[in-house]
């Protein structure tokens, strides 16, 4: 059977438990990364959060470069490079700069108006000031807040309180690792980032509960039977569910990819950007954290406790006892006889007489 087929079939034998540390491990790299990128490199917020002023240009077949050089021109820089929206009719150009008062904002449209020939009709403004920012922030740190308490009691009550403390430690993973790589590639913070931030947190906890699912039927009784240990059982459950989580992602992952690569990267549809680098990387770590951390943490809260630690002791004392008896019936066939007189340079024992033979081996006397 190939690999692929025992893969659709949930039949693969991966150990995903076992070799959890160096998972961990690998994690703690990557968080730490993304710490030192915060402290040292910190995010590149827009002008929603920052506060500052916002000109859309609509109609018009100005590229962005000759925008942003009338812009330097006049002497107010834009903040960042200035963003292609939408194509054809609906093409517009928005640039962003710090906060302009009135008198220079006016005195901006004036001159662009002139230099570069656009119609007054065809530019708006919009000024955020740096507390609409600051209670956006709040209020998404209030609602992810609510949303972990919220998925914490759920899983608690659906599954086991353990399993509520790996889904949470997975999807605060997923965060950290996300904003992460939105301040090492320097990419504009704007409230889609805050919208794709709770999109992969939904995705996160789906995987997760999915997973956990099997982890719990496969460990049900699984005390009083005794055929496995609490990690055996979940890391069969890994592998049964292990093409579904890869099909949920792929699903998932590629028309994220297309807005991020095409749209983004071939098109330059600057508008997109943000929320489809936060979905595509969310959604990649989302997939990984399911597997390789947050039934692993499951795994290693479980068999602390002194159930488990004494059920794990007696499965793998009956194996060792099992293996030994099997061992010793192996001795005392043909075959384990003559291997221990090769071993013993052939003074092994002879194996036990049948029933009613003769000692000694001496045929039976014929009766007269």
């Amino acid at each position: 059977m190939s690999a692929i087929t025992r893969l659709y079939r949930g039949e693969t034998k991966i150990e995903f438990i076992g070799t959890r540390k160096r998972w961990y491990a690998a994690s703690a790299i990557l968080i730490l990364i993304c710490i030192v990128s915060f402290i040292v490199r910190g995010f590149n917020e827009g002008v929603e959060f920052k506060g500052g002023s916002s000109f859309q240009f609509t109609n018009t077949n100005l590229t962005a470069s000759q925008l942003q050089s009338a812009f330097d021109k006049f002497g107010v820089s834009p903040a960042d490079a200035p963003q292609v929206a939408g194509s054809g009719s609906n093409r517009s150009i928005i640039v962003d700069t710090a906060t302009l008062s009135p008198q220079k904002s006016e005195a901006l449209q004036k001159y662009l108006q002139q230099n570069l020939h656009i119609n007054a009709k065809d530019i708006s403004v919009q000024i955020f000031g740096s507390s609409w920012g600051h209670d956006t922030t709040v209020n998404a740190l209030e609602g992810l807040i609510i949303f972990l308490v919220i998925v914490s009691i759920y899983i608690a009550i659906r599954f086991h309180w353990r399993m509520a403390i790996g889904g949470i430690v997975a999807l605060l993973h997923d965060l950290v690792i996300a904003a992460g790589v939105y301040s090492l590639v320097g990419f504009e913070v704007t409230p889609s980032t805050i919208v794709g931030l709770l999109t992969i947190l939904g995705f996160s906890l789906y995987d997760t509960v999915v997973v956990y699912d099997k982890v719990n039927e496969n460990a049900k009784d699984i005390i009083a039977t005794g055929r496995m240990t609490y990690s055996e059982a979940a890391n069969l459950a890994v592998n049964q569910t292990l093409m579904r989580s890869i099909n949920t992602s792929l699903i998932a992952l590629l028309p994220v990819a297309g807005l991020l690569f095409v749209g983004a990267g071939l098109l330059g549809v600057g508008t997109i950007k943000d929320l489809a680098l936060i979905l595509f990387v969310g959604l990649a770590s989302g997939a990984y954290s399911s597997l390789f951390l947050a039934t692993p943490i499951v795994v290693d809260l479980t068999e602390r406790s002194p159930e488990y630690k004494t059920h794990t002791r007696r499965v793998l004392a009956k194996r060792s006892s099992d293996a030994k008896k099997g061992l010793d019936a192996d001795e005392l066939t043909p075959a384990g006889v003559a291997a221990a007189r090769r071993a013993g340079g052939g003074s092994a024992p002879a194996p036990a007489p049948a029933p009613g033979a003769r000692p000694g081996g001496r045929p039976p006397r014929r009766r007269r």
